[in-house]
């Protein structure tokens, strides 16, 4: 939705620090750095920011630009609840703030509950079912078959025949998608996206997709060619125009070749660009959105491997020469101050914990060495944990790393936590306390 009364004609491009944002996450996954990256982007503007943690102690949690925490360890369970407890939050916060979701779930339930919560929150309004639809990876597939739109050679767990076809066709590697992460068992132990090598390895994934309730499971091609990957990060208004849009490349990812973005550099794509954004204005999406393309040389074309209907975890990658990036261009657009156009600064980001844990990989592949990782760690514009300004969440992420590894080498097994959908989330001021 639009900002709410005096805000509205205002053309400025400076933030009305009066609005707070509130960054929400459901589901478990404390070492996500792009959490992080919102709290420090906005908070050291002086907007206040609130967000949604699992404990006191996730990392993002302990950043000293948040201003309030709500612990609340939530799963994509019951949405009447989850729907309760948010707006039990906006009670708290005491005005409407900007509501920025983390997850595909988050931007599912605000597009599907935005009657229930435009009161209480600022948010751009969806088609109806948009978000769904685009986080959803087979009715995504469709949609780009529909619409003419590149996409990977694919095939269905719920069609072996045309599974049977595909790996006839393109033969292994294969990658493995969860068509609906959100729905999994909580606790499962299930990747989102593996990349397969073998049937055995196939056969692996439906048993554990099936022991997870996560069927059915999207098998793709893997597109040839180093640097292929690419993505493309925005921000569209209430006209689905994107006044804020950046193209950079995918150089390394954990897991190796199939994982999250580890290190990646923004470049300037104006064919991606393009179709991108005739993409987002012929499906009237508005809002932030992180797609994943890769170039395909065999004929050209760019094609569409996710459409991610919510911010992008190595968001902070991109910002204009007037330090725009996607969050902020969000909070402006939606207080009502024009998003000045500006140039793209030259970056590089890295998430250290990935990219440490994917540098064996890519040096067993030939695809860097010890040296250039290093060039890359000195050079990076910025880091996914570490800040000179805000030590605290990398000191976290290290801990929560470490407890990780003790955990898998000792066989500790997840411990489910309590239900707190059923509770109030439990508040906490800006001070860790």
């Amino acid at each position: 939705m639009r900002a709410h009364g005096d805000h509205q004609n205002e053309e400025s491009s400076t933030y009305d620090l009066a609005v707070p944002a509130f960054v929400l996450r459901i589901g478990q996954y404390p070492l996500h750095a792009g959490s992080l990256g919102i709290v420090r982007s906005l908070g050291r503007l002086g907007i206040p920011v609130y967000g949604v943690y699992e404990s006191r102690f996730s990392p993002a949690a302990t950043s000293k630009y948040l201003a309030g925490r709500f612990i609340w360890p939530t799963e994509p369970r019951d949405a009447d609840l989850l729907l309760k407890g948010i707006l039990a939050i906006a009670a708290v916060i005491g005005k409407p703030a900007v509501l920025i979701p983390t997850d595909d779930f988050g931007a599912i339930l605000i597009s599907e509950h935005a009657n229930a919560l435009e009161q209480a929150f600022l948010f751009p309004r969806q088609p109806a079912g948009l978000p769904r639809q685009l986080a959803n990876r087979k009715e995504l597939y469709l949609l780009c078959r529909r619409l003419g739109v590149g996409c990977a050679d694919t095939a269905f767990s719920d069609s072996p025949a045309e599974l049977e076809d595909l790996i006839a066709r393109a033969g292994f590697p294969l990658v493995s998608k969860v068509v609906e992460p959100w729905k999994s068992r909580p606790g499962a132990r299930l990747l989102n996206t593996r990349l397969l090598r073998s049937r055995e390895e196939v056969r692996a994934v439906l048993d554990a997709a099936r022991n997870a309730d996560a069927l059915p499971i999207l098998f793709q091609e893997v597109i040839p060619g180093r640097g292929a990957d690419w993505f493309f990060h925005g921000y569209s208004n209430a006209e689905s125009v994107c006044v804020a849009s950046f193209t950079g490349r995918k150089y390394r990812s954990y897991p190796p070749h199939a994982g999250r973005t580890a290190y990646c550099r923004s470049e300037e794509n104006e064919e991606l660009r393009a179709t991108a954004e005739h993409l987002i204005r012929a499906i009237s999406y508005r809002g932030i959105m992180d797609l994943d393309w890769r170039f395909d040389v065999r004929d050209g074309r760019y094609k569409l491997l996710d459409f991610n209907p919510r911010i992008g975890a190595q968001f902070r990658l991109f910002e204009n020469a007037n330090e725009i990036d996607v969050v902020r261009a969000m909070h402006l657009d939606l207080t009502g101050r024009r998003v000045l156009p500006a140039p793209t600064r030259q970056r590089s980001f890295m998430v250290e914990d990935l990219d440490l844990g994917a540098l064996a990989a890519y040096r067993r592949a030939g695809e860097t060495d010890f040296a250039t990782w290093l060039d890359d760690a000195r050079g990076a514009s910025e880091f996914g944990w570490f800040a000179r300004d805000d030590l605290l969440p990398f000191c976290a992420m290290v801990l929560g790393q470490v407890r990780n590894l003790a955990a898998k080498k000792l066989g500790w097994g997840t411990r489910p936590g309590p239900n707190l959908l059923m509770a109030k989330p439990q508040y906490h001021s800006g001070r860790l306390a």
